[in-house]
């Protein structure tokens, strides 16, 4: 009987030991990945957009106490969803879907589907400048919203062109009046006549002036080259490996002579000429008469 007892005890002894590890361990392993979780979280950007405080039924008005922000991760984010900087402009407006507690407000949902505005594309700090561009620096009309340029500046002083980098890896937010990139046109090209980009507001300035003072010129950048180039000012005729022009004023024309004077109609100084060949005279030839 005390052999039964003293094993039975040895038993529930050894089945809490075997339990307590067991939650020792199934405690290690939670706490292990709410720690991986958190620092997937800390990794992960986010962004900022208006969701309802409450479910709301279509026809229901946007009011900024119905309202709050949330953090979502960038990847789950509706690319249409409002953000806080644009709420100012859909306060008031009706919805034309309802939307319930928690879940983005959508531009699409707003009655009439009223598109964000061209200046929501820029972030904070920047400015858009438009650019007249023709056939040429338009690549052909080939140049898409998306895509990043170089603007190159060719500017004359001093009887001298210069060319130079004037904005080197910006982006093209419309062609035209064509925002969003379109792949259906016939042979990829179109017609336009202006090209707006993306700069910092002293750039812009610098684009200004480069415009009223010279021409500027496009060049096309692979997506993936972020490559920086030089950016010295060149003598154009030096590129072209033309050297020792003449200064202002002066002519590289070789002198043409006209009867004594040079071509400026200015009268040579005869000591300076030559001398003149002696011609020997030629005797008059004798008239031949007919024989009778």
């Amino acid at each position: 009987m005390k052999l039964s007892l003293h094993r039975s005890w040895l038993i529930l002894g050894a089945a809490l030991a075997i339990g307590g590890l067991a939650a020792f361990g199934v405690n290690r392993y939670i706490v292990r990945q709410v720690q991986e979780v958190e620092a997937r979280g800390k990794a992960v950007k986010t962004v900022r957009i208006v969701v309802p405080k409450e479910d709301l039924q279509k026809g229901s008005a946007l009011e900024a106490p119905l309202v709050a922000v949330r953090e979502v991760p960038q990847e789950w984010a509706q690319s249409n969803a409002v953000t806080p900087d644009q709420f100012a402009r859909v306060e008031h407006q009706k919805l034309a879907y309802g939307v319930r507690r928690g879940e983005m407000i959508l531009w699409s949902m707003l009655e009439g589907q009223r598109a964000p505005t061209f200046s929501s594309r820029l972030a904070k700090g920047r400015r858009a400048i438009t650019v007249p561009v023709d056939e040429v620096n338009s690549i052909s009309g080939m140049l898409e919203p998306g895509d990043r340029i170089d603007l190159m500046t060719s500017i004359r002083r001093d009887n001298q062109t210069y060319m130079f980098p004037l904005l080197q890896n910006v982006t093209i937010l419309a062609t035209g009046s064509r925002a969003i990139p379109e792949g259906d046109a016939k042979d990829g090209r179109r017609t336009y006549a202006t090209i707006t980009l993306e700069t910092s507001p002293e750039d812009a300035q610098r684009v200004l002036a480069a415009r009223e003072v010279g021409k500027l010129a496009a060049l096309l950048r692979s997506p993936g080259d972020n490559a920086s180039a030089s950016g010295a000012r060149r003598d154009a005729m030096a590129l072209l490996g033309i050297g020792g022009l003449p200064r202002q004023g002066e002519s590289d024309a070789v002198p043409v002579l006209y009867g004594g004077r040079n071509s400026a109609g200015h009268e040579l100084n005869p000591g300076r000429l030559p001398a003149a060949v002696p011609v020997a005279p030629v005797a008059p030839v004798a008239s031949a008469k007919p024989s009778p």
